[in-house]
């Protein structure tokens, strides 16, 4: 069957399923903060001690910084904040430590932070050439999902001034980053609670559960598990479970070089390198599976509009064509019926 004999006969159901987005997204509450509001990327500088964060920051203890912004050109502002480690791969492995950045209520009033208590800094993992298309490329990710589904971490993008602390000393790095908005604001913003229990998929939502699956194998994840929490958040919404995935940084679509073919629970996966794909959801009704499918199909141009928005910020054009090629990858198997029946139905797991 043929790309234009599939859209004939899909059509109907694209239009059904781009209303029915639009409802759901009309739905939410608007209690987004000022700091995810616009798009601009914001200029921030940090000043701390990578080594110090690193040795005696954890879950209680805090090192206290300035967080300084610009408000307009040239015109700058600042905060207490209060910073520690993060993570677990990126942490042990990485140069810079990922951050966990805490603002108190009255320090954040009257600015973009208002809202936030806390929020997630991600920052390049080493001093390498394509450290910062690394994360704009990661950035990209979550944008990506903003668009497959209205149940999302928000992000915003951030050029980061780091002054590193280095006893009498300092040096400076100019870094991509970016903020994610806490999972508690998440929850908050769509109207439900987050849940720390674990729930087998199959109790999940069923769209937003293949939603969820059909995204990470766009982006070629397999550094997840939406059953142990693992790079995803459970939102309890209305008597239903609703997965919200995070970290893609071991994605093909980052293809960072530090990047592996995650094993969940000692799994070894049947692919080599994280750009070979690998469908990890579970099996649903095949009406399900053909309806997200159109989604995605619908979707296409909203999709790579978020990729092509950000051309510019590449340091390399060489990522930015190879990020546009491997999300375009992606659809060349939705589009084709065998390619689709072999990678995804065929591979969706009973258990």
């Amino acid at each position: 069957m043929d790309k234009l004999t599939i859209l004939l006969i899909l059509i109907p159901t694209l239009f059904f399923h781009s209303i029915y987005s639009q409802d759901h997204n009309e739905d939410l509450p608007d209690s987004l903060s000022e700091l995810f509001l616009e798009e601009e990327i914001m200029n921030i500088s940090l000043s701390y001690s990578n080594k110090d964060i690193k040795k005696d920051t954890n879950d209680s203890i805090y090192i206290h910084t300035y967080l300084k912004y610009e408000v307009e050109d040239f015109q700058w502002d600042s905060l207490e904040v209060r910073l520690r480690k993060r993570g677990n791969f990126r942490l042990k492995n990485c140069t810079y430590a990922p951050l966990k950045v805490k603002i108190k209520k009255k320090e954040s009033k009257n600015t973009p932070f208002e809202g936030n208590k806390n929020l997630k800094l991600v920052l390049p993992c080493f001093v390498q050439r394509d450290m910062n298309d690394n994360v704009l490329k990661e950035y990209l990710a979550y944008k990506l999902y903003e668009v497959v589904s209205p149940y999302h971490f928000k992000t915003k993008l951030v050029d980061l001034n780091y002054e590193e602390l280095r006893g009498n000393k300092t040096k400076a790095h100019e870094l991509k980053a970016f903020f994610i908005e806490d999972d508690k604001n998440v929850a908050k913003r769509i109207g439900g609670k987050v849940l720390e229990t674990n729930i087998h998929p199959l109790n999940h939502v069923d769209r937003e559960s293949v939603r969820n699956s059909f995204f990470q194998f766009m982006i070629g994840n397999t550094d997840f598990s939406n059953a142990y929490q693992h790079n995803s958040k459970l939102i309890f919404l209305e008597g239903e479970i609703i997965p919200v995935p995070y970290d893609f940084d071991m994605s093909g679509l980052v293809n960072s070089s530090y990047a592996s073919v995650s094993q969940i629970n000692n799994e070894k996966l049947s692919i080599e390198k994280v750009t070979q794909r690998m469908y990890r959801g579970f099996q649903r009704e095949p009406k399900l599976f053909q309806e997200v499918r159109l989604e995605f199909l619908n979707n296409r141009p909203a999709l790579l509009k978020v990729i092509q928005d950000c051309e510019l910020l590449f340091e390399d054009e060489k990522e930015y064509f190879s990020t546009m090629l491997f999300i375009e990858g992606f659809f060349e198997i939705l589009m084709n019926e065998e390619k689709f029946e072999n990678q995804i139905l065929a591979m969706a797991r009973r258990k």
